[in-house]
Order: C-alpha cells, then sequence, then structure tokens
C-alpha cells in the first residue's frame, strides 16, 4: 500500500504552465486597461507625491 502513494508521476509535477501564462496575460490586460481609464489621474498622484517629498 505504501508503494502506491509513494510513486511519483515524473510528468506530473511540471506545474500549471498555462494557468500562470493566462495569469501574466490577464494581469498585464488589466494594467494597461487602469493605465488608459486613469494615466492622468495616476501622473498628477505622482507629481503631487514627488513634490511633497522635496518639498516644494
Amino acid at each position: 500500500m505504501k508503494k502506491l502513494f509513494a510513486w511519483k508521476d515524473p510528468l506530473g509535477d511540471r506545474g500549471d504552465v498555462p494557468g500562470w501564462v493566462l495569469i501574466t496575460l490577464m494581469t498585464a490586460a488589466l494594467v494597461v486597461l487602469i493605465w488608459g481609464v486613469a494615466s492622468e489621474r495616476l501622473v498628477e498622484i505622482f507629481n503631487r507625491a514627488m513634490d511633497s517629498i522635496s518639498g516644494i
């Protein structure tokens, strides 16, 4: 019985590569979408933060 559960499939330990590729592509698409919609506001927030750090 122990041998049955101790056996490992050599090809089954490769991971879920297509799943990770899909997650990466979806994340990149979300970043592009958010950046396209809110780019002016994000730049304004960034500039305000940099101005507050430099004391202007």
